[in-house]
């Protein structure tokens, strides 16, 4: 068992957890986090789309034993710690892909861009304008790129769950 440190899955991490987190069990956990609440092997079923409760029950156990989900007084589980991947963050209960947080950074400042020219549009001259539409069309095109690159990244994500969750 080898020991990766500040590997993309947080913390300390060996590459059997790596292993055990791909898949309907990183599918699981995920569904725990959102959920927010306590949610037993019949909730997780329903929610993650699962065959039986004794398969829910078997990635749960899964996630206790690797130390992210604990049981509470009634048996049901609940997040004992977040996971950190490499490029996502934690806002709430989301797992946002940090290129959606910089487009939204550019977003904010085309808006403040586009808002300076309409209130100065009347009084600046002919260069002002010119030099002002430049820079919004380079801050959209920022924007667009960390959109896209967002979506990508969600893609390779969620492409690289439901290939694991084949096997």
């Amino acid at each position: 068992m080898n020991v990766k440190e500040g590997s993309e899955w947080g913390g300390i991490v060996t590459n059997d957890e790596k292993l055990e987190l791909e898949g309907i069990t990183l599918n699981v956990y995920w569904y725990v986090v959102k959920e927010g609440k306590p949610v037993g092997p019949r909730d997780t079923m329903k929610g993650v789309n699962l065959s039986s409760p004794s398969v829910a029950y078997r990635h749960l156990q899964k996630l206790e034993d690797l130390g992210l989900l604990q049981k509470d007084e009634y048996g049901e589980y609940v997040v004992k710690r977040k996971l950190n991947m490499r490029g996502f963050v934690w806002v709430g209960r989301r797992f946002v892909s940090k290129m959606f947080l910089y487009a939204l950074i550019f977003m904010s400042v085309l808006i403040l861009e586009i808002v300076i020219l309409v209130i100065h549009f009347g009084v600046e001259d002919y260069q002002f304008k010119v030099l002002f539409t430049l820079l919004i069309i380079v801050t959209g095109v920022a924007m667009g790129l960390f959109v896209a690159e967002g979506f990508m990244q969600r893609r390779r994500l969620l492409r690289g769950v439901q290939n694991s969750s084949h096997k």
